[in-house]
């Protein structure tokens, strides 16, 4: 007998059901939850959704080839510590990286800001005008054709305020956060918000894992594990296997460190690229794709940033990325030239990157991304598409929460 809840789901659900099976189903569940608050969490939560949608023009087939983080959205640029612990801000995610046309990361960038106008605290018109202030910046950039970077010293507004406070921090207090300390010991916080507990077969396999990693290291010791748990971080990645692991570092109880391990899936953009004839390298495994092309992208390495195998698992090793270490750009204090300047820098970020990368294993050469920024016939078309590409997934959102809504009131 056909199941009628089944015969009546949406096909957009089923999408979202296959993409998400296997993964831990308590994580999953607060990434469903997520989703369904507004329609910029649907868009982090759903990146294989958005290249489905993606329309089949000659600006998102044609473009230049370009290493892409493939998930770029207003909170995936933040900060993080490179491994010369400098601060610097950047793109700081890359699990849907491939190579793709030049334009695809920035279609999602400005989408992202269409639709993240409850999180931007900002009217649809404020929207409009930060998505063309981020275009902008991104063409102007690409036409120059020098790559840079953005630190303490090279920032403004609401960027170097976050990093100026980053540059301040006290270990001792970034740990108090996430960590209860008892004499001279630490343990982890796991109190459902940032990780929950790791059951007894994740422990033992984190263990054995951080022995043979130290065993590799300059300073075995500086590995030693302390604790572990599941880490809750993120909205398109929750429920994949990811953990927090405290370590010794430079002594307990404050010089400890913390580590972030996640599993790497197959890029969303992939099936789409292969379409498109657009080959891909032979990568050993999917994390080696991720840490590859953000070495390639980032201006400085990510710190501890390594891909590794644990328990038959790629992962992806770096020091923890703490979320909060994100530009507060929705308290841009309704000022309009606040957030231009802050989206402004994002468009600039993307453009210095795919610079950065230029030219390697079949990617565009620097002339070529110069060439297309400065021809600037596509800008009205990128503009338009983000609005098209906007209420498509605001529709998908309001779906999606209708459905979510009636499977929980069952």
């Amino acid at each position: 007998m056909t199941n009628p809840t089944a015969a009546h789901r949406p096909a957009l659900i089923d999408a979202i059901q296959s993409h998400n099976a296997g993964r831990d189903g308590e994580r999953l569940a607060m990434k469903y939850a997520k989703m369904a608050q507004n329609a910029f969490l649907f868009l982090r939560g759903t990146c294989h959704l958005f290249y489905d949608a993606l329309p089949d023009t000659p600006l998102f087939r044609e473009a230049p080839l370009a290493w892409c983080c493939g998930d770029l959205h207003f909170e995936n640029l933040g900060t993080y510590k490179g491994d010369n612990r400098l601060v610097y801000f950047d793109i700081n995610d890359y699990d849907e990286a491939a190579l793709a046309p030049s334009s695809w990361d920035m279609i999602r960038l400005l989408t992202s800001i269409q639709c993240g106008t409850d999180a931007l605290n900002a009217t649809r018109a404020e929207a409009l005008a930060a998505s063309q202030s981020c275009l902008d910046a991104y063409r102007s950039a690409l036409a120059i054709g020098k790559p840079l970077w953005v630190e303490r010293e090279t920032s403004s507004g609401l960027v170097n305020v976050l990093l100026t406070a980053l540059q301040k921090r006290d270990r001792a207090a970034f740990l108090d956060k996430r960590t209860v300390c008892k004499g001279q010991t630490r343990t982890l916080k796991l109190d459902g918000i940032r990780a929950l507990p790791a059951f007894e077969p994740q422990k033992k396999m984190i263990a054995e894992f951080m022995t043979r990693y130290a065993a590799t290291q300059k300073n075995p010791e500086f590995y030693r594990l302390l604790d572990v748990g599941r880490r809750i971080a993120g909205t398109g990645s929750l429920g994949v296997e990811r953990f927090v692991v405290l370590i010794e570092g430079k002594g307990s109880p404050d010089g400890n460190y913390l580590l972030d391990i996640k599993e790497a899936k197959p890029s969303a953009m992939a099936p789409h690229l292969a379409r498109l004839g657009i080959k891909q390298p032979a990568w050993s495994s999917e994390a080696s794709r991720v840490v590859t092309i953000q070495k390639r992208m980032q201006a400085v390495d990510h710190a501890f940033l390594e891909a590794v195998t644990l328990a038959g698992l790629a992962c992806i090793l770096k020091e923890l990325q703490p979320s909060e270490d994100r530009v507060a750009i929705g308290s841009w204090g309704k000022k309009l030239d606040r957030l231009r300047d802050v989206v402004a820098t994002m468009g600039r970020n993307l453009a210095w990157d795919q610079l950065r990368a230029s030219g390697r294993s079949g990617s565009a050469s620097a002339d070529e991304l110069i060439a297309f920024a400065q021809r600037g016939d596509w800008a009205a078309q990128m503009m338009d598409t983000a609005t098209q590409m906007t209420l498509t997934t605001e529709q998908q959102w309001k779906t999606f929460a209708g459905w979510l809504s009636t499977r929980q009131s069952v």
